[in-house]
């Protein structure tokens, strides 16, 4: 049988607002979960569960990868010099004291123009490149004191409000190490200290790697056929004992558990055949579409993620799209809180 060739409408579906989640829940690890039985004729399909009982469907000697990544500060408010308000996003250093950036509007970020932080500082466009991203740099200082002096967290764009305090500590992970993200691998912000120490207890491995979050995360599909969507690119890097603990679960018939699909990018673009991963730094233009084989993920934890995105899409590569299309309706039926904020979804 020919492959289906899929549409970006085969990954629309109509979700009310209110359900986009505005902020955390008050208490980190009380959200909603819902559980999804990828092999057909599973009774039930679905299970409406808490988070918390995640911990107890997580077998010993299973192997479960978190991304570590930090939220940078890296959201600048500034003026351009006749006035008018700008911001600029730094996404992530480049060579010598360029960045690599993007910000509005978009006349205030064409080479030679400047966005002016405080009476002392400024951002400098250097160059547009032809995909809408600019090159930057500081003026006045580097980068990191720009960044401590006038950087802010960048929320999602469907988060219509300016982050608070609460936002510092949930739109962080528990585990946040190594800043470079511009957004929350949002899986992971389910986890509490306690929650973790509960799966190790289990006799389960809980290891990181670092894949830095960029904006192309929130993009949507544009084109009709998402195979030519320019996929974003990302930047990350496994440690051995990543590769290590993943390679000894294959040696014992145990499975891989991802928390999140920053954590699938990074695992499948470094993924061999025999399902063992390559440690190292590595770049990832990955995109996962209905018919991706997949070498080394064997179960997913993530989000409620936008119509017509690249996450869904991989979603529903690694569920099946009929699956996944029928829990996203039953997660709007059922009014779990959806996005960054949200409830969680596991793909058992």
């Amino acid at each position: 049988m020919a492959e289906r060739e899929w549409t970006t409408a085969d990954f629309d579906y109509d979700l009310p607002p209110e359900l986009i989640a505005q902020e955390p829940v008050p208490e980190r690890g009380t959200s909603r979960l819902l559980v999804v039985h990828r092999t057909p004729g599973t009774n039930p399909p679905r299970e409406d569960l808490a988070f918390a009982d995640l911990v107890g469907r997580i077998p010993p000697g299973d192997v479960l990868v978190v991304n570590s990544t930090r939220v940078r500060h890296a959201r600048l408010l500034g003026r351009r010099p006749g006035g008018g308000p700008a911001e600029v996003l730094l996404l992530h250093p480049l060579t010598g004291d360029r960045w690599l950036a993007m910000g509005k509007p978009g006349s205030a970020l064409r080479p030679g123009k400047q966005v002016l932080l405080g009476d002392e500082l400024a951002i400098e466009t250097l160059l547009v490149r032809d995909d809408g991203f600019r090159e930057v740099r500081v003026v006045g200082a580097d980068a990191a004191t720009a960044i401590e002096r006038f950087g802010r967290l960048p929320l999602p764009p469907y988060i219509a409000r300016d982050p608070d305090q609460l936002d510092e500590a949930r739109y962080q992970t528990v585990y946040a190490d190594r800043e470079g993200s511009v957004a929350a691998p949002t899986a992971g912000l389910h986890f509490t200290t306690e929650l973790l120490d509960a799966v190790r207890a289990r006799g389960v491995e809980v290891v990181a790697l670092d894949l830095e979050v960029g904006p192309g995360t929130f993009r949507p599909v544009e084109a009709e056929d998402p195979r030519d969507h320019a996929m974003h690119e990302e930047r990350f890097e496994i440690p051995d004992t990543v590769a290590t603990a993943i390679a000894a679960a294959r040696g014992r018939g145990a499975a891989v558990w991802a928390v999140g699909t920053t954590v699938v990018r990074a695992l499948e673009s470094a993924g061999e055949p025999d399902g063992t991963v390559r440690p190292g730094a590595a770049s990832t233009r990955l995109m996962i579409l209905p018919g991706y084989r997949f070498q080394v993920v064997n179960r997913l934890l993530t989000n409620f993620h936008l119509p017509r995105s690249t996450l869904l899409m991989l979603v529903a590569a690694f569920a099946g799209h009929e699956t996944t299309m029928q829990a996203y309706h039953h997660a709007v039926a059922r009014r779990y809180r959806f996005y960054s904020y949200g409830d969680a979804m596991c793909l058992i």
